[in-house]
């Protein structure tokens, strides 16, 4: 078997290579693939046939290779050679191997395969770098490869996070490797930066072809810096970590650029991407983006909201309702998410139970004590809470100073405190203003539970660092593509108008309703003494609900027959 894999390695070495930007399959013989580098290649893996690939004519001035392999979400494996060992292979769904090249070395060979059932759809690449290039992963001592240059991603619904091991300065072939650990001065890799890069794919895209396509564009050094959005520089003394927001549904690639500032290198680790759900769960698949019970609840939410939201000042009740509504559902979903282990559902369905009492409760306060002041308070702080969530949702959110919980709730507290206290002279606009955009965001929320759009963090966010004390590292960027710059447009559209109209309508009209509970105990009072009130006469309670009786009892009753009943006289 040796002699033949040499025979055929000498076949291949006498082939013309293969040229183009992105390669489709070709095997050069059986069980065979061959590579060029800097050249993605389309593979299609099979369980049973583990696949060899060869690259050849790697040019001298080339000290390591990266060798990477992707695919959306079944695993494939990467190994040295044809026995798997975790120092030498590597599975997932984004992995890479690096290749330090001996004296002379002008070839080299990996092997791919998968363990899954069905075909695996891949895209695959060499990269080759320079002696003077910094080496991805060299210095890892956490994970199984001995040379590392693979980013670890996990996630869960609140935050994702990537790890990645140290690189280590480049070397000449041949030459050892310099020490990782024993000197920390400009000549030793504690002079390298890690910039990391978060790329978007397109909104609602969770197609195969669609992130092979983009994937290529986070591969090499010049197109993840040219495309992707730089989020943090990490220096060799940081924590080589970093957490992200949780976008379930939407498709996120990360990289990593480790740069040289001492000689102006770079290279770059194997991107990994995520889309914060699974393909293969039962329920709640990366298809579906919310659960039917989300779905009625916020669709129920909006259609209170839009009517909150063109006439909540007329409807005053309805608007407290509303407010009182938000400020108990808020608060309970939190205690009780933190609190017990119930299931989703369940939980949801407790807070639509909590917040309609906390409405009524707010609703029954002002009819029996009429305390303008106390309703127009937390009108104010959910307008307050509202405008704190969207100063962090801009970048402000993800500065260093606001990773602490105190700066952060305290920053957050003043501002949703700071709008009641600016508008205690203008209640009425105060009012308008709240239901238009808070009526109006109603909508928003609901719209994401059919089609993802990045507004909704706007408030999501703050829940999730409200649940989550690891959140608070979290960098929140989101996308904002068409789907959100339309949603945009429809949100301001209507709360502009629902502003507007509120304003035009209620221009001449009292500031607010009067006491409730005092006009019906005056309207009492004039029933009592004026006895030339038709209302005066109405009967007892207990007499109208006995006379009622009665007329139903009638219903019941046999009739009469009708005619003369005494007897003839002679």
């Amino acid at each position: 078997m040796g002699l033949l894999r040499l025979l055929a390695l000498a076949v291949l070495a006498t082939q013309p290579g293969v040229a183009g930007g992105a390669e489709t399959v070709g095997n050069s013989s059986v069980g065979i693939i061959e590579f060029s580098v800097g050249k993605f290649r389309y593979l299609e893996l099979n369980r049973p046939f583990p696949e060899e690939a060869i690259l050849r004519h790697i040019s001298s001035n080339v000290t390591f290779l990266i060798f990477q392999i992707h695919s959306q979400h079944q695993n494939t494996t990467i190994s040295f050679s044809n026995t798997l060992l975790p120092s030498t292979s590597g599975t997932g769904t984004d992995k890479g191997l690096v290749f330090i090249l001996r004296p002379e070395q002008s070839m080299c060979s990996w092997y791919l395969e998968t363990l899954d059932a069905e075909p695996v759809q891949n895209v695959a690449i060499p990269l080759s770098y320079s002696e003077r290039d910094p080496i991805p992963g060299a210095c890892n001592l956490e994970f199984d490869l001995d040379i590392d240059p693979n980013i670890y991603l996990a996630y869960d619904f609140f935050e994702t996070t990537i790890k990645f091991a140290p690189a280590n300065l480049g070397y000449e072939r041949g030459t050892d490797p310099p020490p990782c650990d024993i000197r920390t001065g400009q000549d030793s890799r504690w002079r390298l930066q890690y910039d990391v890069y978060q790329y978007f794919l397109p909104e609602n895209d969770l197609t195969e072809e669609g992130l092979l396509k983009h994937l290529q564009r986070m591969a090499e050094v010049p197109q993840v810096t040219a495309n992707a959005i730089k989020v943090v520089t990490l220096t060799a003394n940081d924590k080589t970590s970093v957490s992200f927001s949780s976008l379930r549904g939407q498709g996120v690639i990360y990289n990593v650029i480790v740069w040289d500032p001492f000689l102006n290198t770079s290279a770059a680790y194997v991107p990994v991407h995520t889309y914060a759900c699974s393909f293969e769960a039962a329920e709640s698949d990366c298809s579906s983006l919310g659960r039917v019970s989300t779905k009625v609840f916020f669709t129920l939410f909006a259609v209170l909201g839009l009517f909150i939201c063109f006439f909540g000042h007329r409807f005053w009740k309805t608007e407290l309702f509303f407010i009182g509504f938000i400020f108990m559902g808020f608060f309970f979903y939190i205690m009780i998410t933190r609190l017990t282990p119930i299931e989703y559902d369940v939980r949801l369905i407790l807070t639509a139970i909590a917040g309609s009492i906390g409405g009524i409760f707010l609703v029954a306060a002002w009819w029996r004590f009429g305390i303008l002041m106390l309703c127009m308070l937390c009108v104010g702080l959910v307008l307050g809470f509202f405008i704190s969530s969207v100063t962090f949702f801009t970048p402000l959110g993800n500065l260093t100073v606001f990773r602490n919980d105190d700066v952060f709730w305290v920053t957050f507290s003043c501002i949703a405190i700071l709008i009641p206290v600016i508008f205690m002279g203008c209640l009425r606009i105060l009012n308008i203003l709240t239901c238009g955009f808070i009526g109006s965001y109603s909508v928003v929320l609901a719209v994401d539970s059919y089609l993802y759009t990045s507004l909704s963090y706007i408030t999501l966010n703050v829940l999730k660092r409200a649940l989550n004390t690891h959140f608070r590292g979290a960098f929140t960027n989101v996308p904002f593509q068409t789907n959100d710059f339309i949603i945009l447009a429809v949100w301001g559209m209507l709360a502009v108008s629902g502003i507007t109209l509120q304003m035009r309508r209620e221009g001449g009209r009292p500031l607010f309703p009067p006491h409730p509970y005092k006009l019906w105990k005056r309207e009492r009072e004039r029933r009592v003494t004026n006895i030339l009130d038709p209302s005066y006469h109405i009967p007892p309670l207990r007499e109208r609900l006995y006379g009622q009786l009665t007329q139903i009892r009638e219903l019941f009753q046999k009739e009469q027959p009708a005619g003369e009943r005494t007897p003839l006289l002679l």
